[in-house]
């Protein structure tokens, strides 16, 4: 099967919340999707002009005054439906491209610092993200308590949460490891 393009769908979703110019879609990315999704400003303007070329959105100049007009897009109900058939499609594991494992899996190349300095940046990195993500979990209960979206948008946030948990313990785990190469001592002599 041939890969989708699941920018579009992101896109979409993010027009089914309301009209928005492609500046809104970005920052609306950026406040909702940004732990799980992301999408670059230049991906955006052209898969918006696809999705007004094919009808699943519509895209209406905006006068605004002492500034420049400016586009604002809307989901039709082709996109909405568009959208709807790809919700209801099984969701594909894609795998992705992690940084700190292709570099812990070369790392046997540099000295055993370097491994314990990103295995311990990354650990900080995913209790950064535990923060962020009671912060927003506060805010949607606060500003969204009523939005149909919020026991779908917690369940997001509640991935995240278990995620960034495992890796902490991960984190732990190789930071325990690669400690007890430097000394000169095995895993299990770590562990016990």
């Amino acid at each position: 099967m041939a890969r989708q393009n699941k920018s579009r769908y992101a896109i979409l979703g993010v027009l089914s919340l309301g009209p928005m110019s492609g500046y809104d879609v970005r920052k609306t990315i950026e406040r909702s999707l940004a732990n799980f999704w992301s999408e670059s400003y230049g991906q955006i303007y052209p898969i918006l002009r696809q999705l007004v070329q094919e009808g699943l959105a519509t895209c209406a100049l905006e006068h605004q005054e002492g500034r420049p007009d400016r586009r604002v897009y809307e989901i039709t109900d082709a996109g909405r439906e568009e959208l709807r058939r790809w919700l209801l499609d099984p969701a594909e594991h894609d795998v992705g491209r992690v940084e700190i494992l292709l570099k812990l899996f070369l790392a046997w190349q540099t000295p055993v610092e370097n491994g314990l300095e990103k295995a311990r940046d990354h650990r900080e990195l995913h209790l950064r993200l535990l923060e962020r993500y009671a912060e927003i979990e506060r805010w949607l209960h606060e500003h969204q308590s009523t939005h149909p979206g919020l026991p779908y948008w917690l369940a997001t946030l509640s991935y995240g949460r278990h995620v960034s948990r495992a890796l902490v313990e991960w984190c732990d785990e190789t930071i325990r490891t690669l400690e007890g190469m430097r000394s000169g001592r095995s895993e299990a002599e770590v562990e016990s």
